[in-house]
């Protein structure tokens, strides 16, 4: 069934038919991911009228106090806390070992009230730690945010519905939906490559039927590559990298960037933008999402949409009433 949101979209676009478009639609995050907040919240409702007292439960594992990180984690926890879920913050300190925070994930693997664990990355910690080693720690079966190899794996495999997937990409592809594009057939072109969004949105973006080209560092003519894209997913980390010139008029454009740059206009002395010049493919695009406001709440929304869903997991399999 097509959302409000989406079928506004349509009639925007409709109404640019058979002359040239002069500006892009906003697909907003902040609005989207309130639609899936709502929706959540119902969905854990249920869980609570069918099983007494259900709730799905969520553990944020932190080591160290980084700022960026103590910022992430309260607005998950808050996000949580809105739709029902038992969220905890399992805060441990920087003097910890690499043993130690295995053996924290190894304990919340076991308990049976948590369905969801995530590992606040960085690890903020004096002692050495091997990332790879902590994120695959997680049971699949609790990897909320998809970056466990067992996941990665069955991800590249188009195993979508065994899975959890990476939650910014998750985001990325509820936006597209809001647009009305159909990605079946479409040639999406993804810029970046990381764990955590380049390679997963690939994934996700083939096995949803388009025709997908990854483009990273090394990509020669890059911005031959942009023109040909009707979906362009930009996770270079660089910011306003792309330019507004690159982009195939009437493209959805979905801007995963997060950068700050210098601006005298502002009370901090500098501004957030996008890996995509935003006014100048403003002019072109047919749908782009805003930094701030666009990925960034979704990829929240999705977190919770994942912790949701392994609860109802949980419930299917353990058949509790």
């Amino acid at each position: 069934m097509m959302s409000l949101a989406s079928l506004s979209l349509r009639l925007r676009v409709a109404g640019c038919q058979g002359s040239r478009r002069s500006v892009a639609t906003v697909v907003s995050g902040n609005k989207t991911s309130k639609m899936v907040r709502q929706r959540l919240k119902k969905e854990v409702e249920e869980m609570k009228n069918v099983f007494s007292g259900f709730r799905p439960g969520l553990v944020v594992l932190q080591v160290g106090d980084r700022d960026d990180s103590n910022l992430y984690i309260s607005t998950k926890l808050k996000a949580a806390a809105e739709i029902g879920i038992d969220a905890k913050h399992l805060r441990l300190p920087n003097t910890s070992t690499q043993d130690e925070v295995l053996q924290n994930i190894l304990s919340v693997n076991d308990n049976l009230s948590v369905h969801g664990l995530i590992v606040q990355l960085p690890l903020d910690s004096v002692n050495s730690m091997d990332t790879e080693r902590i994120t695959n720690a997680v049971s699949p079966e609790k990897d909320v945010d998809g970056l466990s190899c067992i996941n990665a794996g069955k991800l590249s495999r188009g195993d979508l519905n065994d899975c959890f997937i990476p939650c910014t990409p998750n985001g990325c592809m509820e936006l597209i939906r809001q647009t009305g594009m159909s990605v079946a057939g479409k040639h999406a072109v993804v810029i970046g490559r990381s764990k955590i969004v380049g390679a997963p949105m690939h994934d996700l973006l083939l096995w949803n039927h388009a025709t997908v080209t990854t483009c990273h560092s090394k990509t020669p003519d890059l911005p031959k590559q942009v023109g040909r894209a009707d979906i362009l997913v930009v996770g270079a980390g660089r910011a306003e990298m792309v330019r507004g010139e690159w982009v195939k008029e009437g493209a959805v454009v979905i801007d995963c960037g997060i950068n700050h740059v210098p601006d005298e206009t502002k009370a901090s002395g500098k501004r957030v933008v996008g890996d995509v010049h935003y006014d100048s493919a403003y002019q072109r695009a047919g749908f782009i999402t805003p930094v701030p406001g666009g990925v960034g709440p979704m990829t929240v929304a999705m977190l919770m949409e994942n912790t949701v869903q392994s609860a109802q997991r949980f419930l299917l399999k353990n058949h509790r009433r």
